[in-house]
């Protein structure tokens, strides 16, 4: 280990800033690197470079015990962009001899159903595609001794600060007023959701533990639920929550003018059907989350009704 013991957290997303407060609540030294060096809340310093340039991303790392991949280009620019962004990542645990624990998600698959790591990664989707490509050449890196690495893999996650989500800016604004939800998918389809303080949690596990590295976990989500159950569970009986169903055709026409909408037609096949992750090797090996829905569900509701305080 190196001898500052500091923590690089490349992106400043939802997952970024979370992981780095978690990490910083641990009083770890930790320091997040973005194309504009945003300010970010607590006791955590910041940096500037181009995420996409190996030698920048090197030159930003250097010190670094661990460095947290959280950076993504936008959603429509996945297949150009985001491979150069891990290669940078790997380029710099290479040079700097940090361990890199890269934050992924379930599209590598292309199925929905009960997933768990043993799963071929052989999807179909576009940037399903991408995600299997880079996460074979993540693991590659490592077992060629390249860098090293390890994959946390997570699901759909919400929580206090997550706008952009599946259960963000479309979903609890119009529940807790009681307006009808649009939703991609079959609302009685179980499905399998995150809360993020507990990913980043686990994320920083999975740096801090070295017999976690050179593999990829499935990282712990909340019990399956419908979004209709969901939404029962928040609002109590009210009868007058109303989900529709958003076609196709509709994302694509706002896809015109809001590119990631359309984004969403490939993978809407994660929300017509159930959607389960299996996380039983991690729960079993670095131990299971403790949050509950009631307490994902109470700080997640509290966090957008300060929001539209704000706003009004």
């Amino acid at each position: 280990m190196h001898s500052e013991g500091r923590s690089i957290v490349l992106g400043a997303g939802p997952m970024g800033r979370t992981i780095a407060e978690t990490l910083a609540a641990k009083k770890v030294p930790v320091t997040v690197v973005t194309r504009d060096g945003r300010a970010i809340s607590g006791d955590v310093d910041v940096a500037r470079a181009d995420l996409s340039d190996p030698a920048q991303t090197s030159a930003a790392c250097r010190g670094a015990d661990v460095i947290y991949f959280c950076a993504a280009p936008p959603y429509h620019q996945w297949s150009t962009a985001f491979p150069a962004l891990q290669e940078a990542a790997i380029a710099a645990a290479a040079q700097t001899g940090a361990v890199l624990v890269a934050v992924e998600n379930l599209y590598g698959y292309g199925v929905a159903g009960t997933l768990h790591e043993g799963m071929p990664l052989e999807a179909k989707t576009r940037k399903g595609a991408v995600r299997a490509q880079m996460s074979k050449r993540l693991l590659a890196a490592h077992e060629t001794g390249e860098a090293r690495c390890v994959a946390g893999r997570a699901t759909d996650f919400f929580g206090p600060g997550v706008p952009m989500s599946a259960l963000g800016e479309r979903f609890w604004p119009a529940l807790l007023a009681g307006k009808t939800i649009d939703w991609v998918g079959d609302p009685d389809a179980p499905h399998s959701f995150a809360y993020l303080p507990d990913l980043a949690k686990a994320y920083v596990d999975l740096g801090e533990r070295s017999g976690t590295w050179g593999r990829a976990w499935h990282l712990p989500a909340l019990p399956p639920i419908s979004v209709r159950e969901l939404c029962a569970r928040v609002r109590g009986s009210d009868a007058t929550i109303k989900i529709r169903k958003t076609p196709s055709w509709v994302l694509r026409a706002v896809g015109v003018f809001q590119p990631a909408a359309r984004e969403l037609i490939e993978m809407r096949y994660m929300f017509d059907e159930p959607f389960e992750i299996d996380h039983s090797d991690f729960d079993g090996s670095v131990g299971p989350t403790e949050t509950n829905w009631e307490t994902a569900i109470n700080a997640t509701v509290a966090w957008w009704s300060s929001q539209e305080k704000q706003a009004a």
